[in-house]
């Protein structure tokens, strides 16, 4: 595994991935000391792609990604893969999405562990009543994402 440090508007994303895809973007260094810093393909991707994101020209990532997790938590990851960019939906709607209506709180717990945040845009899963709820990322970085997308917090 092997890690980029990019600069960003929400501060130092640290971009983990192998050659095939990209597999964590982290708000924190924590996991650092065992990675190797070198600037692979898929990672070089993964900063143009989120520096176009930031800059307001990329809505769709291309960068491929892998995902590591329950089958829940995947579906939910798959399904946060679809959602537009610059529109927000709610924890009970995916839950009914993927199947299972009464999930709602398991939605919430897969969003919380979403390893790769931006790019699977869990930061545009709102509550039903359109308050900002939690995010892992920090809730300022929430807020700010969805300002970056036109969508007022």
């Amino acid at each position: 595994m092997y890690y980029k440090i990019m600069d960003s508007p929400l501060g130092d994303l640290i971009l983990i991935a192998n050659k095939q895809a990209l597999h964590r973007i982290s708000f924190e260094k924590k996991t650092l000391p065992t990675l190797e810093k070198i600037n692979t393909p898929i990672l070089q991707l993964a900063e143009h792609e989120l520096q176009k994101y930031f800059k307001g020209s990329l809505k769709v990532f291309s960068v491929p990604i892998f995902l590591h997790g329950s089958n829940f938590q995947v579906a939910v990851w798959n399904h946060l893969k679809l959602l537009p960019y610059g529109k927000t939906t709610s924890y009970g709607e995916v839950a009914k999405a993927i199947g299972n209506p009464k999930a709602v709180r398991a939605v919430g717990q897969a969003n919380n562990k979403n390893p790769i945040p931006i790019i699977i845009p869990c930061h545009r899963v709102i509550g039903k009543n359109g308050s900002l709820t939690g995010y892992s990322g920090k809730m300022e970085n929430k807020r700010t994402l969805l300002k970056f997308e036109g969508i007022k917090p």
